[in-house]
């Protein structure tokens, strides 16, 4: 960022922190909501339309291997409506504990690892092998209890224990050969109670891939199972379906899975 923009930016920043202070003496309550309601209105619509300025640049030929997601965030949220973005978060998150070391696999711009991984862990080591990918993580979400790696898991998974491993929308990138290969490198990778979840796409059915880097899409929930079946006791494949995206989950384990009766995140009535 140059110079000129940064103070700009702080500029700016202190005139609307101003806003909130006693030195900003423009009458009542309603008044200030006012003002500042139309600052952030323009805000936001300035900042969707530069994340959709990124967002084209990014996706123009050929085809990054990695997301920035805060064009989802502040720019396809709002415009599409679609939480898909959102769901591969959440539903891998819902496995973690505050003492849970985790993995995370092929972690892209690191905005999960920060947004939903990194205060529900005690550590994260992700790894992604895309350079540009990996020094926007470092630069925008370090944290203490993130140690991004710049690797290939196909050679260079760390030689450690974890409690939990995410695999969010990235298994349809590898072969069926690199899948089983990989696999059985993290089932040896994991701790007593540890459970393998992540994200995938369904095959849209027109015989193309939805993008040119993938391998190996999915035509079906029993399809992408049989990946974790040799490897796994119990092993759950679920769908969301959106306009634009047909979405397969995943939870893998030789212990409870989430929200399975046995699970200790789960209370079910059955009538």
């Amino acid at each position: 960022m140059t110079n000129s923009m940064t103070s700009f930016i702080d500029t700016l920043c202190g005139r609307l922190n101003k806003i909130d202070s006693s030195e900003f003496d423009v009458g009542n309550k309603q008044t200030k909501q006012k003002i500042i309601s139309d600052i952030c209105s323009v805000l936001v619509d300035f900042t969707s339309s530069a994340h959709e300025a990124k967002h084209n640049i990014d996706w123009s030929y050929p085809n990054p291997e990695w997301y920035d997601h805060r064009c989802d965030q502040f720019f396809q949220f709002s415009k599409s409506r679609n939480s898909h973005w959102v769901e591969r978060g959440v539903y891998s998150s819902i496995i973690l504990k505050p003492s849970s070391n985790i993995l995370e696999l092929c972690s892209g711009d690191g905005f999960n690892t920060y947004h939903f991984y990194s205060n529900r862990c005690n550590s994260i080591d992700a790894i992604d092998f895309d350079k540009s990918a990996y020094d926007h993580a470092v630069d925008q979400y370090n944290l203490p209890n993130i140690n991004f790696i710049l690797g290939d898991i196909r050679t260079d998974l760390p030689d450690k224990q974890y409690d939990a491993i995410i695999w969010d929308t990235a298994i349809e990138h590898f072969t069926e050969e690199e899948i089983t290969t990989i696999m059985k490198r993290l089932k040896n990778s994991m701790n007593e109670g540890a459970v393998l979840t992540g994200h995938t796409i369904k095959e849209n059915g027109t015989g193309g891939k939805m993008l040119p880097q993938h391998e190996r899409e999915f035509t079906s929930k029993e399809d992408l199972a049989q990946f974790f079946e040799p490897y796994f006791k119990n092993v759950c494949v679920f769908e969301t379906i959106h306009p634009d995206r047909h979405n397969y989950y995943f939870y893998a384990s030789d212990f409870a899975l989430p929200f399975s009766t046995e699970w200790e995140g789960t209370f079910k009535v059955s009538r």
